[in-house]
């Protein structure tokens, strides 16, 4: 029987047989069904086009089989029109992986055009290396979905090597653009199934941190389902050392595109930040969307950001966050893909280039700036009025919101979540003594809070500057307590918050084992006090004790200004609160509330006897 010869299309003029022969024995070649392209094939493709400087060209099938060979002129190759499955939603099931004599694999707007017309799975184009064939770049695009104006939106990758087809995915990136493309062409919303979602974290090094890695995992998992995830999985690798590329060894990247594959996961995030090249290899392995912690923390703040402060903070946390990850972001910055790690103010920004982003940037700042002012404005009035202020802080989900509400009779949003309150809330508090203060609810700390949102929320942390006194709420019922405390210490001597008086306030007490004997030794910790804000536990207790520390704070004194120095007697009302005032022949007879670190100012006018 003779050998079954393969038709070999375009333009064969002039080619010698030797070269026809191998355009035809290509068809020979299969790539594995997860592989772009076998790097043989590239190879021989690439090997083929240094000898004659024309472009060659292929089709192949998502089993691999190699369904056309084609030749061009040094500028363009004719693609014939193969069957394919073209439904909507639906990319053609055939991939396109052609040459570029010179080097350059960038992708020309022929073939842009071409992967657009046919809905191609992809569109590849090996940049050849004349001297070194075998030392091929490639870059690939495929559709993300349509425009406003029904274009179909690509996006490129590249220009990668050759061993990055070993770990690049392929069914997981034509499923992630499918899912895209569905979204656009059926005028659905990504957001109406919960993301599928993995958890990734690595173990390296000496782990100096108390909390363990799979500690830091369960709490990206709650993180993950604040955000609205379906998390389906948690995987820990252990190292030396983060690898440089793809942060977790490339056999683990192999593992967790199949596990995507079988799973039909959607999103895979990452329990440390990773570099935008990390960020961008792991998404071009996986084939799926990809983010970090942090992505996932400024997504959760998008979610609960109510007021135009609290927005402009996370908007501006996001850009600075995106601005090095601006090029290349492929299917996790995918502005019709949507889903975590896409929402909030920022979103709209992302396709943008750096200029805009960093003038938008210096502008959410200028804006920040004047609602900080307006911050200062009402704290010097309160400052004035002498009125002692009191900052609850605490871990995320300690239960800040929910004694605020007990304390103050109000109903500010509370629930058992993560971040549950971004925006900061202030309400007057009565105090056992007839005296008033101001308590304000701040956002949540956690372990490895983005510098990015520190940074941004420096103006509502200042809340924590200007506090007489910090109620530190600490959720005694959960096993890491101690661990979530020292990251609260860390933050607030991040904002310089470090030397204010601290009251530790041992919350959910009612959730503890009664057999455990906790709650003696808890008791025995100086400057705290044991309560359920829930069940309304040891408050009053907790009221006296506040108290008794904002009364070390102010006190009333009666001072005697004598006319000859009758200006000082203005200035008085600028240092406290005036509460009487008389004229007697000696002099102008005041009683003020003041702070008690300004009463040596005013020694020498202070009546004897008074103190």
């Amino acid at each position: 029987m003779e050998p079954v010869m393969h038709e070999v299309i375009g333009n064969t003029d002039g080619l010698k047989n030797n070269i026809i022969e191998a355009l035809q024995q290509l068809y020979e070649y299969k790539a594995p069904p997860w592989q772009l392209v076998s790097p043989e094939l590239a190879v021989e493709m690439s090997k083929i086009t240094t000898a004659v400087n024309r472009e060659v060209n292929i089709f192949l099938d998502r089993k691999g089989n190699v369904l056309s060979v084609s030749i061009g002129d040094s500028n363009t190759v004719s693609l014939p029109d193969l069957p394919g499955r073209r439904g909507s939603g639906r990319l053609s099931g055939i991939r396109c992986i052609h040459t570029h004599p010179g080097g350059n694999s960038q992708l020309s707007g022929i073939d842009l055009s071409a992967l657009r017309a046919h809905k191609y799975d992809l569109m590849a184009a090996i940049g050849v290396n004349d001297e070194k064939p075998e030392e091929f770049v490639l870059n690939f695009a495929i559709i993300t979905g349509k425009d406003d104006y029904g274009q179909y939106t690509i996006q490129e990758y590249g220009a990668l090597k050759a061993d990055v087809l070993d770990t690049l995915f392929l069914p997981n990136v034509i499923s992630s653009a499918e899912k895209l493309l569905a979204v656009t062409d059926d005028n659905q919303k990504l957001e109406q199934r919960p993301e599928r979602t993995m958890l990734v974290s690595l173990e390296y090094g000496k782990q100096d941190r108390q909390w363990t890695s799979e500690d830091s995992l369960e709490e990206l998992r709650q993180l993950a389902e604040t955000a609205g995830a379906d998390v389906k999985a948690k995987f820990l690798q252990k190292r030396p050392k983060p690898d440089p590329g793809f942060f977790i060894g490339r056999g683990k990247v192999r593992d967790l595109a199949l596990f995507a594959q079988q799973e039909d996961i959607d999103l895979c995030i990452f329990d440390e930040e990773l570099s935008p090249a990390q960020q961008r290899n792991l998404e071009q392995a996986l084939g799926i969307k990809v983010i970090d912690r942090t992505a996932l923390i400024l997504d959760i703040f998008a979610q609960r950001a109510q007021t135009n402060e609290g927005k402009l903070q996370v908007e501006l946390a996001q850009l600075q966050y995106t601005l090095p990850r601006i090029m290349g972001q492929g299917l996790s910055l995918s502005r019709l893909g949507g889903g975590i790690g896409t929402r909030g103010p920022g979103e709209t920004k992302l396709e943008t280039d750096r200029r805009i982003i960093r003038d938008r940037i210096a502008y959410i700042k200028g804006c920040i700036d004047k609602v900080q002012n307006v911050r200062k404005l009402h704290r010097s009035r309160r400052n004035k009025n002498q009125a002692p202020s009191v900052s609850l802080v605490g871990y995320t989900n300690a239960g800040k919101s929910t004694l605020l509400n007990v304390l103050t009779h109000s109903d500010v949003y509370e629930k058992d979540q993560l971040f549950a309150t971004l925006d900061p809330t202030t309400r007057q508090l009565d105090l056992p003594d007839k005296r008033q203060a101001i308590l304000t609810d701040t956002v949540g700390f956690i372990q490895r809070l983005p510098h990015q949102l520190i940074a941004a929320f420096k103006s509502t942390l200042e809340e924590t500057l200007d506090a007489d006194l910090l109620v530190h709420v600490i959720d005694v019922s959960h096993p890491l307590y101690k661990e979530q405390s020292e990251a609260v210490y860390r933050v607030l001597h991040e904002v310089g918050a470090q030397d204010k008086p601290v009251l530790s306030v041992f919350n959910k007490i009612d959730k503890l084992p009664e057999d455990s004997g906790l709650l003696e030794q808890l008791r025995a910790v100086p400057e705290s006090v044991c309560i359920s804000a829930k069940k309304q536990i040891g408050l009053d207790t907790l009221l006296e004790i506040i108290a008794n520390h904002l009364k070390l704070k102010s006190a009333e004194v009666t001072l005697l200004i004598p006319y000859s120095d009758s200006g000082m007697a203005a200035k008085l009302f600028e240092s406290g609160t005036v509460l009487s005032q008389d004229y007697a022949p000696e002099g102008i007879k005041m009683t003020v509330r003041m702070q008690t670190a300004e009463i040596s100012r005013w020694e020498k006018f202070i009546v004897e006897g008074d103190l």
